[in-house]
């Protein structure tokens, strides 16, 4: 991002101000500029267990289903998340308002987690589980949007690895993490994925929609497990592996290719 930001303390809350545009990569070296289309202001307020944010959004050339247009959209959010006796929680929810080319904008969504560690038991197992809804377009023929849109999302939105995006979208995810050793930890996770509304598609991370709803009346859109180990190999190295299988389901199986993916990532990161 090319922009301006600035964090001022008030009491407990710190808050940061920010005006934002997007660098778009480009083939070559020393060529990329200054998104013409996107913009991104807001505040964000963090305080002891609580968050409390808005965020502004434009773009002058956005695309949802077949419709194209400026896009304003405007985020009201809250996080409340802490940790008391081995229980951890984290709780967020979004509603989102303004245009979208001809029509009004309203979608929101509420994500979950609640986890419990067991530090005394032998491999010290953390249990966790999350429930992520993300709401959707409930009609295709009016000119009101109800897709929820993530903005920037980097990724590992439902896990590691995973071929779905945080957009119409309901998810059910558990967890059991272990620490093998001082310096090795793994995980192994399980997640199912619906569609929010039967009116609209499903789409990837970035946003872009890959299955149009088409005529398929089927919610459920597939079911995936997954694998991670990771090492801490020095004070500022840690290397991870992760290994996913993503099955789907009657969705999928009715709008195009029904094959099983399977999903393989290695990482490494440097923190100094």
């Amino acid at each position: 991002f090319d922009g301006l930001r600035a964090d001022v303390t008030l009491g407990a809350a710190k808050v940061s101000l920010l005006a934002v545009k997007p660098v778009q990569a480009r083939k070559g070296g020393f060529n990329d500029r200054t998104s013409p289309e996107k913009s991104l202001w807001g505040a964000y307020a963090a305080m002891p267990g609580l968050d409390l944010y808005y965020l502004g959004y434009r773009n002058a050339a956005a695309r949802w289903g077949t419709r194209e247009g400026t896009e304003t959209r405007h985020s009201l959010g809250a996080r409340w998340h802490g940790s008391r006796n081995d229980w951890h929680w984290n709780v967020e929810g979004v509603y989102q308002f303004g245009r979208f080319a001809d029509g009004p904008i309203s979608a929101w969504t509420l994500g979950s987690e609640l986890g419990r560690a067991f530090p005394d038991a032998p491999l010290a197992p953390d249990l966790t589980v999350r429930l992520n809804v993300v709401s959707g377009d409930s009609k295709r023929n009016d000119n009101r949007l109800g897709t929820f849109n993530a903005l920037f999302p980097k990724g590992k939105y439902f896990g590691e690895l995973s071929p779905v995006g945080p957009y119409n979208i309901v998810n059910a995810y558990s967890s059991l993490g272990l620490q093998l050793a001082p310096d090795l930890s793994a995980s192994l996770a399980a997640m199912a994925y619906w569609r929010y509304s039967r009116e609209d598609g499903l789409y990837d991370i970035p946003g872009n929609l890959i299955r149009n709803a088409g005529d398929s009346r089927a919610k459920f859109v597939g079911k995936e497990v997954e694998a991670t180990l990771a090492w801490q190999a020095t004070a500022e190295l840690e290397l991870s592996a992760s290994l996913s299988a993503f099955a789907p389901g009657p969705f999928i199986e009715q709008t195009g290719s029904d094959k099983t993916i399977h999903m393989l990532g290695l990482e490494s990161n440097f923190r100094f």
